[in-house]
């Protein structure tokens, strides 16, 4: 599905499924430097499953045009935008990383807009290391080689896609490539200048669910406890063995968690 948000061309994958008025909507925001293709499982099932599955590109990412926003604050309202540009007066908004800070500004700033949260692999702050953004910011390789590495538990390094003959890292590297000179550097600013996390969990009024991996390098868990414990009740939900890349490594578990709260 393709409709234009701030004058630029939006690309959301929807499961192949026409919205539906009557359905409540499930809108999933991707990390920094991918795009709609890593909630491939979850936005497919919701959409074959009674939802609209709204699984967006931001702008400069993937399918969808324009210059990637500055700020998780600007991401947050443009995913505003973008509801509003489809006539989805609210929905389940799901984010992973960057996506997970995204969606947490939107709750915050448009309370209304947003029926229930859920955050994977979020930290506050979310600290990114000063090799990883140098890297970045010259466009080397390298950036990609750490994030790669730091993003997969050390078992998922060696295999263990459940899809038979798929090679998780491999994959992983290439979506990470695909990604436009300057996007990257770009997304972990964001990342590192977003100082109003716990602000916004403390005005999040809705249910909440945060995912976090036991092994994440990338946001480790004790990253996420400041910002759990100013959620109301968030139900939590810790995968064992598991790294940042939650939806590769543990898709059916991220999309039973997922199921359970929606």
């Amino acid at each position: 599905m393709r409709v234009t948000v701030d004058h630029a061309e939006t690309y959301i994958y929807t499961g192949s499924r026409a919205l539906a008025a009557a359905q409540a909507s499930v809108m999933f925001v991707h990390g920094a430097a991918h795009d709609h293709s890593v909630w491939a499982l979850q936005s497919r099932y919701f959409a074959h499953h009674g939802f609209n599955a709204l699984a967006v590109d931001l702008p400069g990412h993937g399918r969808s045009a324009g210059a990637p926003l500055a700020s998780v604050d600007a991401i947050a309202d443009w995913l505003v935008l973008v509801l509003d540009a489809i006539a989805v007066e609210q929905a389940v908004l799901v984010g992973h990383s960057m996506g997970a800070l995204a969606v947490l500004a939107c709750a915050a700033r448009h309370g209304l807009r947003v029926s229930k949260l859920a955050l994977l692999g979020p930290a506050v702050p979310m600290g990114v290391s000063d090799a990883l953004l140098e890297a970045a910011r010259a466009d080397d390789h390298l950036a990609f080689e750490l994030i790669n590495g730091w993003s997969h538990s050390a078992g998922k390094q060696l295999g263990g896609n459940q899809v038979p003959g798929l090679w998780m890292t491999g994959a992983s590297m290439r979506l990470l490539e695909r990604s436009a000179p300057g996007v990257l550097h770009t997304d972990l600013k964001a990342c590192v200048a977003y100082a109003g996390g716990l602000d916004a969990a403390a005005a999040v009024r809705c249910p909440s669910l945060v995912i976090l991996g036991a092994r994440d390098i990338m946001a480790p868990p004790r990253g996420a406890q400041a910002l759990i414990a100013a959620l109301a009740e968030p139900m939590v939900v810790t995968l064992p063995d598991t790294g940042h890349a939650l939806m590769a490594e543990q898709p059916d578990a991220v999309l039973d968690a997922l199921r359970r709260f929606v």
